[in-house]
């Protein structure tokens, strides 16, 4: 955040002019891009995968960087178009970069020295190396669940009654990251599109959210693709089918909205027509965001095998036993178009349990 600042700042703006640049462009990658994107309108560049590509358009003076979700070669990519590689906390320190450590202390003036070490590498750019692809998507980004309730008038009460009708069928999340053992997006954007067009309505955050972004699927048009009972509620609301809820440390906002939905009707989290997904689970912090929705009671969908396979007990917990402990577990089904089919099952399942229509 400190850096956009930095970058719009008067004293950066003149040092760029004078090193012969127009202006100072930043733009977000992963999930720090879906942060700088809700906060301050930043465009995003691509989510985690993307990374190397962002670097090989040849236009970018330098990528900052923290301490997760960071490719190893991401260093030799940077080095073979006069990319600075600077990086922020002393645990991730890579070999080759620019270290410019990172204290709350020390925001505003850390920030600027980022800023100023992008700008002075402007004259290494070499024209005949920039390659910009003329590709571009639109994005409705930022969905706290402050931010749904005014898109609801102030209150989850349309929100309950679309549930209650059938109007919203079910609610999914999908997070996650990239995961480079499986093709990028597909399993994201495919369950997405499965599920729209089942009258589901999806929230994310993540990589997830950049790759529905890129694929159309969080603008109100997107409303095309979405069952034509849950195409009403967002005619009426003029939001799209994916909501973009924030960065994948964001996924509080989701068991937030999940707990007042709870609260309003009456029931526990369980007992919800809801599921969780992570297509292409990856990280250490996904094991940690999965099984904190699974302890709350939200079933969880995994589109990767996880390495638990090795031992029947540990499997058996985490797919079937913690159901009945918790209310929620694991699914474990790389295909999405077969997810989606589970989710869809338990959904009526548990909207049967409520009285709802199915």
């Amino acid at each position: 955040m400190k850096v956009v600042e930095a970058a719009k700042s008067d004293e950066m703006l003149d040092l760029a002019k004078e090193v012969g640049a127009e202006d100072i462009n930043v733009v977000g990658v992963c999930c720090t891009g879906n942060e700088v994107i809700m906060r301050f309108g930043i465009p995003l560049a691509g989510n985690m995968m993307h990374q190397e590509l962002v670097l090989a358009t040849g236009a970018v003076k330098a990528i900052v960087v923290d301490y997760q979700c960071i490719i190893p070669g991401v260093a030799a990519m940077a080095d073979c178009f006069h990319t600075k590689l600077i990086t922020t906390m002393p645990i991730a320190r890579i070999p080759g970069d620019v270290h410019i450590e990172w204290s709350p202390e020390k925001a505003d003036e850390v920030a600027k020295e980022v800023v100023r070490t992008t700008v002075e590498n402007f004259k290494n750019r070499d024209p005949n190396k920039v390659v910009i692809p003329d590709v571009k998507s639109r994005c409705m980004a930022g969905f706290s669940l402050e931010a749904i309730l005014t898109a609801l008038g102030g209150t989850l009460e349309p929100l309950l009654n679309a549930v209650k009708d059938g109007s919203i069928y079910g609610i999914v999340g999908i997070v996650g990251c990239n995961n480079p053992k499986v093709r990028q997006d597909w399993g994201h954007v495919t369950l997405a599109k499965e599920l729209i067009a089942n009258d589901v309505l999806v929230v994310g955050t993540g990589c997830w959210a950049v790759a529905a972004a890129k694929h159309g699927l969080m603008v109100p048009e997107a409303r095309e693709m979405a069952g034509e009972k849950l195409r009403k509620v967002l005619e009426a609301l003029n939001i799209p089918p994916c909501l973009h809820m924030g960065s994948c440390v964001d996924n509080s906002r989701i068991l937030n909205a999940l707990f007042a939905i709870a609260e309003a009707l009456g029931v526990d989290v369980p007992d919800l027509p809801v599921f969780g997904s992570a297509p292409e689970a990856m990280s250490e912090k996904a094991v940690a965001i999965g099984t904190w929705f699974v302890a709350h009671g939200v079933p969880v969908h995994l589109g990767i095998v996880p390495p638990v396979t090795g031992s029947e007990t540990v499997t058996k917990v985490l797919t079937e036993d913690l159901e009945n402990m918790v209310g929620g577990k694991f699914v474990v089904e790389p295909d999405p178009k077969k997810a989606a089919e589970i989710i869809m099952e338990h959904t009526a399942k548990k909207r049967k349990a409520l009285g709802l229509p199915a």
